[in-house]
């Protein structure tokens, strides 16, 4: 369930796999720092992004706080998204990308 638990080679597959990075946090807070070309979603707006997340067929990576990750993860998974990822928070999974 927490990818983070087991390491990162199903993060680092996903994105070599062309996933799209989704940040849970607030506008705000993205603002002020983010992974470049990662996808502002707050946790509370997925419901009426989930058509357009659904639509993407590539994996998903979830970053923010871990509550936030949990929740998005199960209302995602709950409408079909097969492939979801919790990739911690963004400074975890920036660190991430830039070892590709």
């Amino acid at each position: 369930m927490f990818d983070f638990l087991f390491g990162n080679s199903k993060l680092k597959t996903a994105l070599r796999q062309g996933g799209v990075i989704i940040d849970l946090r607030s506008p705000r807070r993205f603002d002020e720092g983010h992974i470049p070309d990662a996808i502002n979603i707050p946790v509370d707006r997925i419901p009426i992004n989930l058509s357009r997340l659904k639509g993407m067929n590539i994996p998903i990576i979830l970053c923010g706080d871990t509550d936030d990750i949990t929740h998005a993860r199960h209302q995602l998974q709950g409408h079909g998204v097969k492939e979801v990822h919790s990739g911690g928070s963004w400074t975890r999974l920036l660190r991430i990308v830039h070892s590709l």
